[in-house]
């Protein structure tokens, strides 16, 4: 402890330039801060300031070690804030961002809801991809690999996509063996809300295969539009499968040209970098990890069992 006493009045006499502010803000004397200094820079073996009898400026060698120190006193700091926090019940209003992809996230979303019955969530349903500083989000969710700097990420789980259509719908129009065949289907195409395109169907393409351009017999900017369109049996749709997961146990709907599907998401939680959690941020981000991709594991485990 006194070593880290040492540190703190050399990161004040650092900051300050001044042993004489130092003691001030730290409240003992400027020759308690000198004899501190001189303590702390026998023991290192250099010299962390030049002296005058106006000012004090840092040496190279000091300049290098207040920044270590910095770092050690955020880790002492955060430390004694997760310590006092595990004695206080999570609470407060939680801004989310989820996309809009219910089936996955309600369950899990509902159990945290019972979980912890004092935070007050503030959901916001959207695919358009938010600026989570900007809008003062306190965490979203989102697919894809993080490329915002200013934001933490911590994975939630794997998917991939699927095509799919009705058993009426082959029955009628027959089922496509390559991806070429796709030319002469009715496909149901994702346009991005935030940029307009489509989503790409991510379909494997030999080297010398020819160019080919799905067809756009009905564009939406919403997945859970596109199943019900599919269901009824009027095309072809690329969806997530744990969107059609139940649609295709039940029947509803039929995987095709899996051989040729080549695609892997991760689904992440983002939220701005900090050196604390808040308690309402720790245990949501936690409860998500365990929760989310858990349950559809048990669920395929008892479908293969």
């Amino acid at each position: 402890m006194e070593w880290l006493s040492g540190i703190a009045i050399f990161m004040q006499a650092a900051d300050t330039r001044s042993f004489s502010e130092a003691g001030r803000n730290l409240g003992i004397s400027s020759s308690a801060v000198g004899k501190s200094v001189s303590r702390l820079e026998e023991r290192l073996g250099v010299r962390l300031f030049h002296r005058s009898t106006r000012s004090i400026t840092l040496t190279a060698e000091g300049s290098l070690f207040v920044e270590r120190c910095r770092r050690i006193l955020c880790e002492a700091e955060a430390a004694e804030l997760e310590l006092s926090q595990t004695q206080q019940a999570p609470k407060g209003r939680l801004r989310i961002s989820l996309p809009l992809v219910g089936m996955l996230i309600m369950p899990a979303l509902t159990a945290f809801m019972h979980r912890y019955p004092a935070i007050e969530l503030d959901v916001d349903f959207s695919d358009r991809l938010v600026d989570v500083i900007d809008e003062g989000f306190d965490v979203v969710m989102r697919t894809g690999e993080p490329t915002d700097s200013r934001l933490m990420s911590r994975p939630l789980g794997s998917y991939r996509l699927q095509l799919v259509a009705s058993p009426g719908y082959l029955a009628s129009q027959g089922s496509p063996d390559v991806p070429a065949d796709l030319a002469h289907h009715v496909c149901l195409q994702h346009k991005f809300p935030s940029t307009g395109k489509f989503e790409a169907w991510p379909l494997a393409r030999g080297e010398d295969a020819p160019e080919w351009t799905l067809p756009a017999s009905m564009v939406c900017n919403t997945t859970g539009a596109l199943m019900d369109v599919a269901i009824a049996g009027l095309g072809i749709a690329c969806l997530p499968d744990f969107m059609v997961r139940q649609a295709i146990e039940r029947g509803e709907l039929v995987s095709v040209l899996d051989a040729h599907v080549e695609h892997q998401g991760t689904f992440r939680l983002l939220w701005p970098s900090s050196k604390h959690l808040a308690p309402k941020l720790r245990v949501f981000i936690d409860f998500m990890v365990e929760t989310l991709f858990a349950q559809r594991a048990v669920a395929q485990t008892n479908a293969w069992g």
